[in-house]
């Protein structure tokens, strides 16, 4: 009898030894900074964290109405030309918006020749037409949308100069140089509505508009330039 109350007493010994060995519960509720995968958002929110998240910068506007001047990078000519052709040009006069300036001179644009009829083919008179297509920024292309000015020839001392699309004073012809040379200057008039300004020509009744003329687009549209 004595035997089997030792043995009892020993089972219920070996019970609460085992009972009081058990690891505690662990906690099942970590913070995201434990966590390596906690989202960067998630991180930037808690207590004491010191990194912010800055806005991203709003693209400044260029609005349409304005007036982007260029220089020509190759001569085009309404006996030479054709329509469909691109040519290049860079930015003559930087534009700013509200101060700052967003276009600088200098910057790559590039144009289609619209129309180009030589003298001759078309009613006894020679006509050219240029559009600006692109403009790059910062190493970014922008699809525009500009006038067109028309240039046309019906004869000695006749010669013309005209904007199209988008409205009145849509751009002007405002520094063609003479006789195919570089740097002589010929002055030009923007109206409201039309322009005239003198042009290139070699004795005949082609336009001629050689390499680095100026020549001033409106902006049809807006054009947004990141920052």
């Amino acid at each position: 009898m004595r035997t089997r109350s030792t043995i009892l007493t020993l089972s219920l010994m070996v019970g609460l030894v085992a009972c009081s060995s058990k690891p505690p519960a662990s906690d099942t509720t970590t913070s995201d900074a434990d966590n390596p995968n906690a989202s960067p958002a998630a991180s930037n929110n808690l207590p004491g964290s010191s990194r912010t998240v800055a806005p991203e910068a709003r693209p400044i506007v260029v609005p349409a109405g304005t007036v982007l001047t260029v220089r020509l990078g190759e001569t085009l000519s309404s006996k030479s030309s054709e329509a469909g052709q691109s040519f290049s040009a860079t930015v003559a006069t930087s534009v700013e918006v509200g101060g700052k300036t967003v276009i600088p001179s200098g910057a790559t644009a590039s144009g289609t020749v619209v129309a180009a009829h030589a003298a001759g083919r078309f009613k006894g008179a020679s006509l050219l037409q240029i559009r600006l297509d692109s403009i790059s920024v910062n190493g970014r292309s922008h699809a525009i949308q500009t006038s067109s000015v028309e240039r046309s020839e019906k004869g000695k001392g006749k010669r013309t100069a005209a904007m199209v699309g988008g409205g009145a004073g849509a751009g002007a012809l405002i520094g063609a140089l003479a006789g195919g040379g570089k740097g002589a200057a010929i002055g030009a008039l923007v109206g409201g509505g039309a322009g005239t300004a003198g042009s290139a020509f070699t004795g005949n009744r082609d336009v001629t508009l050689p390499a680095e003329s100026a020549v001033s687009f409106k902006l049809e549209g807006p054009i947004e330039i990141p920052q």
